[in-house]
């Protein structure tokens, strides 16, 4: 396909992606008090919410996929911000789970499983850290929460109660036409607010699936010589800002990752090299939902969009500038790829325990 016609492709998946949001956020609020009540209780509890945000975004393989749901969800009034916050949280650590599955094609080989799973699960171990300090001092201070609302009222306008949304009325007709499509054929009350709701969470996850195909192979080039940049220059920095890049240019932080992974196993990217880069990414990442918020009416959605950007950003700022800090996750995922290569079947019972039995249980018992 010529370059152009990709580009005007990936306009139009950017337009699915954002009517897709507005469809959830409308059937959401359709959907009856009681059945808002028993989708929602369990996340009530911050643990749960953590729980949820890991499995949800494992079953979807995209934590740009499950934030832009979340977000449609606090837009529809019907999850708490307060309660959304452990959620993005979690899908930062459930969207680990597919690079470390790419370096398990690896198992075979020691020295490069070594090195794959090492580059694999220092992202994880990363994420797991900045969470277990992160969301307790959210908890107890609202710290974060509270500089996203100032930076979004601004933005809010000087009522303050509604968030004027620059695009939501290009998206709006679309979704009045599903609308009059479904009453059309006899739905109504809570059987249109579900229609809508899948209709908005396929628009999703089909619109990020193509996006991100295309994207990459729009910019498949130019993220090549940003990688080898970033390897060239052999700075922290530099490679932040290219996983930064690369990311927001193919709209997956998980493609990012997961090309570090061939490049660490053959020994060409150090474990320490590849860090920076992975941390470029998890901010990189959270633009998706940023422009999820757009499509959206309440200034609690691009609120929300931001807690997910702040807190990347405040886990590389706590970490990352300090030595010591900086080794614990990198010193983490060298110790667990030594285990792993011992027996294999850690590996993979790692992968298992990590990213579906402990969420999956933990939401479980914490309803």
């Amino acid at each position: 396909m010529p370059p152009l016609a990709r580009a005007g492709l990936v306009v139009g998946l950017i337009y699915v992606f954002l009517v897709g949001v507005s469809s959830l956020e409308s059937g959401i609020k359709l959907l009856g008090a009681d059945i808002q009540e028993s989708l929602f209780s369990s996340v009530s509890n911050p643990l749960a919410g953590l729980f949820v945000g890991i499995l949800g975004t494992v079953l979807v393989q995209s934590s740009s996929a499950s934030t832009s749901v979340i977000v449609g969800l606090v837009a529809s009034g019907v999850l708490g911000f307060e309660y959304a916050i452990p959620m993005v949280m979690g899908a930062n650590i459930g969207t680990t789970v597919t690079n470390t599955l790419v370096s398990l094609a690896h198992l075979r080989r020691s020295v490069e499983f070594k090195r794959a799973f090492a580059a694999a699960t220092v992202h994880d171990f990363f994420n797991v850290v900045i969470v277990a300090v992160l969301l307790p001092l959210e908890l107890l201070t609202g710290a974060i929460s509270s500089l996203a609302e100032r930076i979004t009222e601004p933005l809010v306008g000087a009522a303050g109660t509604e968030w004027k949304s620059p695009i939501k009325a290009w998206v709006k007709e679309p979704v009045g036409w599903l609308e009059s499509l479904w009453t059309s054929l006899g739905a109504d009350g809570n059987t249109l607010g579900a229609l809508l709701v899948a209709c908005g969470i396929v628009g999703v996850l089909v619109a990020l699936a193509f996006l991100t195909k295309n994207m990459s192979r729009l910019v498949a080039d130019r993220v090549e010589r940003s990688l080898n940049m970033a390897l060239g220059k052999g700075s922290g920095v530099v490679a932040l800002v290219v996983g930064l890049l690369i990311t927001i240019s193919v709209q997956s932080s998980s493609i990012t990752t997961s090309l570090l992974i061939p490049l660490s196993a053959a020994g060409v990217l150090s474990l320490r090299n590849a860090f920076p880069v992975t941390l470029g990414a998890n901010v990189g990442t959270t633009i998706t939902a940023l422009l999820a918020a757009l499509a959206t009416s309440r200034p609690e959605a691009l609120t929300i969009a931001l807690v997910h950007t702040l807190f990347n950003i405040g886990g590389i700022l706590l970490l990352y500038p300090f030595t010591v800090l900086r080794q614990i996750p990198i010193r983490g995922a060298e110790t667990l790829a030594r285990v792993a290569v011992s027996r294999r079947s850690l590996a993979v019972a790692y992968v298992l325990g990590m990213f579906i039995l402990l969420p999956l249980f933990g939401v479980v018992l914490l309803r």
